[in-house]
């Protein structure tokens, strides 16, 4: 991908919705025409990348949407462009990769539905884990128009959350990013401080539990994971990093990078995108506050969410055998055919 200019590479999630002047008049129209713009060059990026164009939007649509009102197994499935076009880019629109990836989602919010209902940001116990920084998103993108989430590991209390508060907060991030037609087309990068993870960190699921929100959560995520970026990866848990990069596709561990230092970082990520603690100009908690902002603008459609059903897992087409090995913790039997593309 070829970098974004100057103009949009710093721009926040709604670069179209902010703006100093005061004629109300005057700022809608200087912001149909900066979203036009913008749209204009993220289709350009879409179309080289995956093989989006107006004819496959419309038609892909159509289609999606045809295949969903005939498939008695989805039951309230949110038809808007903005839901269904997620699906499709991230499969570069191959109809019949959305519509598994769209059954494995919907399967996936059933299966782990303790952590995937009711995604309110205001729940005391996410908000707070917000505030403290253990996960944001930076109001600046890359130098490729990326949005980039920090996770700071360090500022995560094992004494005051737990592994529930934990996958709530990260599901929250990616579905409120999803939800954004750039994000959607450009991907995103993750920046992580992962110093903090220590062996307390193993009481927050089973291994069973872990394997499954890591591979699965990565196939049915309509979301595109560009760079991983890590610092500080604590030598005496290196098995755990070790066995969370091996339930990975080989795709995203291409992608990911473990940094020596913060030094070496800066070489691959803006510091312009980071916060003061990362090296960065604006500190973590000024950023914080202005991701609660999209945040609460999201909260709604998050919430409509929970609307959507999957009757039967019988539509999902088993590829393999999954990798992970059953323990006393394993999820139900039915789950085996949530597989990987």
């Amino acid at each position: 991908m070829e970098k974004m200019t100057t103009t949009t590479q710093l721009l926040v999630m709604n670069p179209w919705t902010s703006y100093n002047s005061s004629d109300s008049a005057n700022k809608n129209i200087l912001a149909k025409e900066q979203k036009t713009r913008i749209m204009k060059e993220l289709y350009k990026i879409a179309d080289k990348e995956l093989r989006e164009n107006e004819t496959a939007r419309r038609e892909c649509l159509a289609h999606l949407r045809e295949w969903i009102r005939q498939n008695p197994d989805i039951e309230n499935c949110i038809m808007d462009d903005n839901f269904l076009l997620s699906f499709l880019r991230v499969k570069k629109f191959s109809i019949p990769m959305a519509q598994q990836t769209l059954l494995k989602y919907l399967n996936f919010r059933k299966k782990f539905n303790h952590i995937m209902c009711d995604l309110d940001y205001t729940d005391p116990k996410i908000n707070e884990l917000i505030d403290s920084g253990y996960i944001f998103v930076s109001p600046f993108r890359d130098s490729y128009g990326r949005r980039v989430i920090i996770y700071d590991t360090s500022r995560f209390d094992l004494q005051k959350f737990n592994g529930n508060d934990l996958s709530r907060a990260h599901i929250i991030t990616y579905e409120t990013l999803i939800s954004d037609e750039d994000n959607q087309i450009l991907g995103v990068n993750h920046v992580g401080d992962i110093g903090g993870v220590g062996p307390g960190y193993l009481t927050l699921f089973s291994i069973t539990e872990f394997g499954y929100l890591i591979k699965w959560g990565e196939q049915s995520f309509p979301l595109r994971h560009k760079e991983i970026n890590l610092i500080n990866v604590p030598t005496a848990v290196k098995y755990i990093y070790d066995f969370a990069v091996s339930l990975m596709s080989q795709k995203l561990k291409d992608r990911l990078v473990v940094h020596a230092s913060r030094d070496r970082l800066h070489e691959k990520v803006d510091k312009r995108c980071l916060p003061l603690e990362f090296g960065g100009e604006m500190p973590a908690k000024e950023m914080i506050e202005m991701w609660k902002e999209e945040l609460a603008a999201k909260r709604k459609r998050l919430m409509s969410l929970d609307a959507m059903n999957l009757l039967s897992d019988r539509g999902i087409i088993r590829r393999k055998k999954p990798s992970v090995q059953d323990d006393e913790g394993s999820l139900p039997g039915s789950f085996r055919k949530l597989e990987l593309d």
